[in-house]
């Protein structure tokens, strides 16, 4: 369902994936960590985080958790999508109306869970441009993001999707979770200190 056979840089105009990996060791979360703070950096406009899914389905959670996780550690950009208060196909338009609205000068850092094959499970990759969430399960919603990134927290049933999210291991949720906010955390840590260098 999504190419992960290679972890090297694609550069074509054809497929614009930047880094197809499954994190697996602390140097792999560190170089999509690196890319992501020289996005982050590199742009003139302010980053939006927004964390696309439900606390109602298990495997769904995971953006949300996300989500909460980077409100925790007091990340300065706004964060769309949490437990409290999630982000899911009933809402997006919405909440993608208000981004528009409010925050006009940005660019969308969309993040979501997604399905694959058994070999992909947990495995997290980021990309440039939209994705159109819940595709996985036959929703029809608008395409979201500037950039993504997406973890695999379950195997598709392409019978019963629905099904593959509704029955995937809170553990493989949870620590795709933490793995993801952590990688964030230190993308933004690496632009404070480079920063803070600078100033000096």
């Amino acid at each position: 369902m999504y190419p992960f056979k290679s972890r090297k840089s694609i550069s074509s105009q054809k497929d614009k994936l930047l880094y197809p990996y499954i994190v697996t060791a602390d140097e792999e979360t560190e170089k999509m960590s690196e890319q992501i703070a020289q996005i982050l950096q590199s742009s003139s406009l302010e980053p939006v985080f927004l964390c696309i899914g439900s606390d109602r389905s298990t495997g769904d959670s995971f953006g949300p958790l996300v989500g909460t996780m980077l409100q925790e550690n007091h990340v300065p950009y706004q964060v769309f999508g949490t437990l409290s208060e999630p982000v899911h196909a009933l809402n997006l338009k919405t909440v993608l109306k208000d981004i528009r609205i409010k925050k006009r000068h940005s660019f969308i850092f969309a993040i979501d869970a997604c399905l694959g094959d058994f070999h992909q499970i947990g495995s997290i990759y980021f990309n440039e441009g939209s994705f159109c969430p819940g595709n996985a399960v036959h929703q029809i919603l608008p395409p979201v993001g500037d950039y993504h990134l997406k973890a695999v927290v379950n195997h598709l049933d392409p019978f019963f999707p629905i099904h593959s999210l509704n029955h995937t291991r809170l553990n493989t949720v949870i620590n795709l979770s933490k793995k993801t906010a952590a990688l964030l955390i230190n993308a933004i840590e690496r632009i404070e200190k480079e920063s803070e260098s600078a100033s000096l």
